[in-house]
């Protein structure tokens, strides 16, 4: 069952970078947004990030089955699982919030938000920062299932792509909140 995480794990980070990328350039205004290519693949993402979390919630249990059986849960040496566990918890909120969000109106051809005011963009900045908290936390035990053993091969090189991402991805949002609110 990790190994399928892991699989899908990957699949939903292929198709986030591809949808932070293309969703930026749309927020910057450089693009142009209501695509149905990209709404389908956001669509696949929430699929498989849906098929994730079930797998995580199953891996979860098992997990807090077995604190029970021993009775010890050793919180300060577990804290990098917790870490995982509640920033995933955490991204579920905000995509929520992103997808109510940015579940738009196409008038005329041209796609629609209701409103992207501030408390929209402090939820799409905390979606960002739990975002790369999880997938950071996570990318040593998501290579080592790939098979993986040196996280310097192929991890940093991750880690730098993500983290540009994200960067843009944020400015994105935050240009996008100086177009809706100011221009």
């Amino acid at each position: 069952m990790r190994k399928i995480n892991a699989v899908i794990s990957m699949a939903v980070l292929a198709l986030f970078l591809v949808h932070a990328v293309a969703g930026g350039f749309q927020l910057a205004g450089v693009m142009p947004g209501g695509s149905t290519v990209m709404s389908i693949l956001a669509w696949v993402m929430t699929a498989l990030i849906g098929v994730h979390i079930v797998i995580g919630i199953k891996l979860t249990a098992d997990s807090l089955k077995a604190i029970k059986r021993s009775g010890k849960s050793y919180l300060k040496e577990n804290k990098l699982f917790w870490i995982r566990r509640i920033s995933g918890f955490a991204i579920m909120f905000f995509i929520l919030f992103h997808i109510l969000i940015f579940m738009g109106r196409t008038s005329d051809g041209v796609y629609r938000l209701e409103a992207f005011e501030t408390l929209q963009l402090i939820s799409q900045i905390l979606l960002v920062v739990t975002i790369a908290l999880h997938v950071i936390s996570n990318a040593r035990p998501m290579l080592l299932s790939f098979g993986i053993k040196s996280f310097k091969e192929i991890g940093i090189d991750i880690a730098l792509v993500l983290c540009f991402v994200l960067i843009f991805t944020a400015a994105a949002f935050i240009i996008y909140y100086i177009r809706w609110n100011v221009i």
